[in-house]
């Protein structure tokens, strides 16, 4: 059984930045996609980034390109999101997510892609 565990969260200042980090333990397959959502209060789960384990293809949200990075480690069957320049709006409470599948692009934005999910941790930006 795979098992997901979000870390890195806390509280930062508008303009700072944080580095959020996602093992997977457990059985893993080399095929999967894993991506990153949050949810504000009151709002549904958004897309906010993915990787393609076959081919490190990566895939962002409108909202943080340019801003957020995901990466892999592959020797610890990790996914990573460093968040720069964050701003209010981007906090929430942040998932990890992972499928064993290879995602298309628009389907990696669609939370019911994905099997697996963390329990989240959460991100404050504020002065």
């Amino acid at each position: 059984q795979v098992q997901l565990a979000e870390s890195g969260g806390g509280l930062v200042q508008p303009g700072g930045s944080l580095s959020l980090s996602c093992p997977a333990s457990g059985r893993t397959s080399s095929t999967y996609t894993m991506g990153w959502f949050r949810q504000a209060p009151g709002a549904g789960r958004e897309f906010v980034a993915a990787i393609r384990w076959a081919d490190n293809n990566k895939f962002y949200a409108n909202s943080v390109r340019g801003r957020f990075i995901i990466s892999r480690d592959n020797a610890k069957n990790t996914v990573n999101l460093q968040m720069n320049s964050l701003k209010p709006e981007d906090s929430a409470q942040y998932y990890c997510a992972a499928t064993a599948r290879n995602l298309i692009a628009s389907s990696t934005r669609s939370p019911e892609q994905y099997d697996l999910w963390g329990q989240g941790t959460q991100v404050a930006v504020s002065a």
